[in-house]
């Protein structure tokens, strides 16, 4: 009987030693760590596919091995209690790490920039590339009046709200708590410094915007802000026409024109400033804060004209008198009839 048994008893210990060689492996393979040389991150959409989760691990982490992950997010329950986010992976961390982490929901916030917006269009689509947010979902709520209204605005007013900076969000937040950063934010960057600011000048926070883009979009270089700035206040103060020509380039929808006819002077439109008296209803851009810095501290002088330099440096020419002006503007045509540009 004894040597009968024999063979079993090595079968037996065969595939004990087997069985401890999978466990050991299996382990040894769960708590392989990621070798990463920087920390690199998952996101998950609205969609919470599993398998796209899968793949992202694959391509962008050095998965350690997907089967036993399938296998332990399996055991650990994740492809149901999946949750949207960015999630950072970094060197060291297991497969049990990675899991936890995924299912806590435990997302890294991610910083989020915009600026040299002009339109909602250009702000929604640059939200969208840095957010889980659909564009045009946050472009229909940038244009909905109602929205506008619940945060103190009109619908032309409303990008005021969006100050041009670098702030940190969840890559998942929605629509109504992005809107509700930006509405904190924009009551915090307009502190009682730069109220007091915009009352000596005699605007109000909102008439600041309006002015500072006008500005912004005149003076291809910041040190102008504060010259075109005052300009401008002069001529609002004298009760003269802005007369400001990217008014007129916004109003016929067209900012690429490097010349305004007589014709572009003559659409009819709120933002016309060469029809239309004092500010246009809403900013024709979203300002930069050196734009309404630059606004808030203008330059005091007697300039009522400006005109771009006949060299198209982007700088201007700025004159007291009409007829200074006049020299100016004919020679800045011959520079443009000189180079062909119509």
């Amino acid at each position: 009987m004894k040597k009968k048994n024999k063979p079993l008893l090595w079968i037996a210990s065969l595939l004990l030693l087997l069985v401890v060689a999978a466990a050991i492996y299996t382990y040894s393979m769960i708590m392989t760590p990621f070798s990463l040389s920087e920390t690199t991150y998952i996101y998950i959409d609205s969609r919470k596919n599993y398998e796209e989760v899968v793949t992202q691990l694959r391509e962008r982490a050095a998965l350690p091995s997907e089967k036993i992950f399938r296998l332990l997010a399996d055991r650990m329950n994740y492809p149901n209690k999946i949750k949207t986010g960015r999630y950072a992976i970094s060197d060291g961390m297991t497969m049990p790490d990675v899991i936890r982490l995924l299912r806590s929901g435990n997302q890294t916030p991610t910083d989020i920039t915009f600026n040299n917006m002009r339109t909602a269009e250009n702000l929604a689509g640059r939200m969208s590339q840095q957010l889980m947010v659909d564009s045009l979902t946050l472009l229909n709520a940038l244009k909905e009046p109602a929205t506008a209204q619940k945060y103190g605005f009109k619908e032309e007013t409303f990008l005021s709200m969006f100050i041009p900076n670098t702030y940190e969000v969840y890559w998942d937040t929605s629509i109504d708590n992005l809107m509700n950063r930006m509405k904190k934010e924009y009551d915090t960057f307009w502190n009682e410094g730069r109220k007091a600011k915009a009352e000596k000048i005699g605007l109000t926070p909102l008439e600041v915007s309006i002015l500072a883009s006008i500005v912004e979009e005149e003076a291809t270089y910041a040190d102008e802000y504060p010259v075109v700035a005052g300009l401008y206040l002069n001529r609002l103060n004298k009760g003269m026409r802005l007369e400001a020509d990217p008014t007129v380039k916004f109003a016929v929808g067209d900012v690429t024109l490097r010349r305004i006819l007589y014709r572009h002077l003559e659409v009819e439109s709120p933002y016309n400033t060469y029809k239309q008296s004092g500010l246009p209803p809403g900013p024709i851009r979203i300002p930069s804060i050196r734009a309404i810095d630059g606004t808030l501290s203008p330059q005091k002088h007697n300039y009522l004209f400006m005109c771009a330099k006949d060299d198209l440096s982007g700088r201007h020419n700025f004159a007291v008198t009409h007829a200074e002006h006049a020299r100016n503007a004919r020679a800045y045509q011959q520079a443009l009839n000189k180079r062909g540009i119509y």
